[in-house]
């Protein structure tokens, strides 16, 4: 029997995942990418009897895939907090998925586990930018304010890190950083230890100065929309750099447009933090668009789609 964890590359995904693997210890493949690169389950090459774990991506974008494991004699089990679809039902199909606007799958696998790993879970809550979930999740630990700090710099670094168009954008290829994570039951450890953590820490800070100097192309009370360069750095700190606004202006929507090499944008949008909800009802208005109701994104938009990807996000916040 053969073993295949297929996971997001940002920090939910891996969170989720490192709290699984410290619990049910053993060898698997590992199939993940880059954050947008979800549709995943394709790169399965499972067999009658094998056993599939899914962690933090679309049940939707996939279930062409998702059906042909379940044919094949697959066994398969889904944690994720995106929007689904209708769900197949199936014997050997476990489901975990909840679309509450402040559950990360990270929270998902906590309450799988009964808050065994619960640390981790902090990481990856804070990683999706649910800044209060992850502290109420915190509460049992007795973290000092340090500490809680240091879980939720790591969480927004794990993020930013899955961010760009390929993993030649990433400072860590996801499956490589989940390697380096998985030795460690503690993250506050693998802050203290792993090289790596310095090594992300110096790329975020470089790429959100540039960031911070780009000025919003519109900016209201209620909305604002920005457009970064067709660079690396601009690529990786999209998210990230989405997340921040989102926290500084709680009651403001922020879309989030890169340029890309090869000609138009690929979009990150928060909902307010004060109302999030929306998000994935607006980029699935386009056809490479998807996400969760907080926070959500489009692929790949054409620049004549601008104007009425701007219109639509006004519109819906």
């Amino acid at each position: 029997m053969a073993r295949f964890d297929v996971f997001n590359g940002d920090a939910d995904g891996l969170c989720a995942l490192q709290q699984l693997r410290l619990e049910q210890p053993g060898e698997s493949v590992l199939i993940t990418g880059v954050k947008r690169d979800i549709a995943l389950l394709e790169r399965v090459a499972a067999r009658s009897g094998d056993e599939v774990t899914v962690l933090d991506i679309s049940l939707d974008k996939n279930r062409p895939a998702l059906l042909r494991l379940l044919d094949a004699g697959v066994r398969v089990r889904w944690f994720d907090h995106h929007f689904p679809g209708d769900i197949p039902e199936h014997p050997a199909f476990e489901v975990h998925v909840e679309t509450l606007p402040d559950k990360g799958t990270c929270l998902l696998v906590d309450d799988y586990l009964h808050g065994a790993r619960r640390a981790w879970a902090v990481v990856g809550t804070f990683g999706d930018n649910f800044d209060a979930a992850a502290r109420r999740a915190a509460e049992p630990l007795g973290l000092s304010a340090e500490d809680l700090d240091l879980l939720r710099e790591l969480g927004i670094l794990l993020n930013y890190n899955g961010y760009g168009a390929t993993v030649a954008d990433l400072h860590v290829p996801p499956d490589a950083l989940f390697r380096r994570l998985a030795p460690y039951a503690d993250p506050l450890a693998f802050v203290r230890e792993d090289p790596c953590f310095d090594l992300l820490r110096r790329g975020y800070a470089e790429d959100m100065e540039q960031a911070r100097r780009v000025p919003p192309l519109l900016q209201t009370d209620r909305h604002a929309v920005l457009v970064l360069p067709a660079e690396p750095w601009a690529r990786r700190v999209s998210g990230v750099h989405a997340n921040a606004l989102a926290q500084a202006a709680p009651g403001r929507a922020h879309a989030l447009l890169t340029r890309l090499p090869e000609g138009g944008f690929v979009i990150s949008v928060r909902a307010p933090l004060a109302a999030p909800d929306g998000a994935d009802a607006l980029c699935r208005q386009f056809a490479t668009g998807g996400g969760r109701k907080a926070a959500a994104g489009i692929n790949q938009l054409p620049e004549t789609d601008l104007e009425r990807f701007i219109d639509a996000f006004q519109e819906a916040f």
